[in-house]
């Protein structure tokens, strides 16, 4: 298996997406194991600005060369920004997924991050 990085800094799900928790808010992207499984990225729907997700539920959508795959809300709370520069350069997503190839941000429904979220750690001896 490739040898990937996964910021110590940050949380992650079963479902490959990483979260930066800061200040009541959630910065959300994928893992660098997701965008290489994925391929090319060619296209990201992301949510709209001030729409509202539930931990766990379908939010958007990655388009790459092999494949359509969801994206899900790791955390709930409404969304504050997104990242429009995917919208012309979703490429990004692929050179640099904890960094310009972020996602979106959320505010945080009761300023913390939900529990079930992965360490590190716990994300690599997730994926065998």
């Amino acid at each position: 298996m490739a040898d990937f990085t996964y910021p110590e800094d940050l949380h992650y799900t079963a479902e490959h997406e990483w979260v930066r928790v800061e200040s009541g808010r959630a910065r959300v992207g994928i893992t660098s194991y997701a965008q290489d499984a994925l391929g090319d990225i060619v296209y990201v729907t992301l949510p709209d600005d001030g729409a509202s997700l539930t931990a766990g539920q379908t939010c958007g959508e990655i388009e790459s060369t092999k494949s359509v795959s969801d994206i899900y809300a790791p955390v709930t709370g409404a969304v504050v920004a997104r990242n429009a520069a995917l919208d012309a350069t979703p490429e990004l997503v692929n050179t640099d997924p904890y960094g310009e190839g972020w996602m979106f941000d959320v505010e945080l429904e009761g300023g913390v991050a939900p529990d079930g979220l992965l360490s590190a750690e716990e994300y690599r001896a997730q994926l065998g």
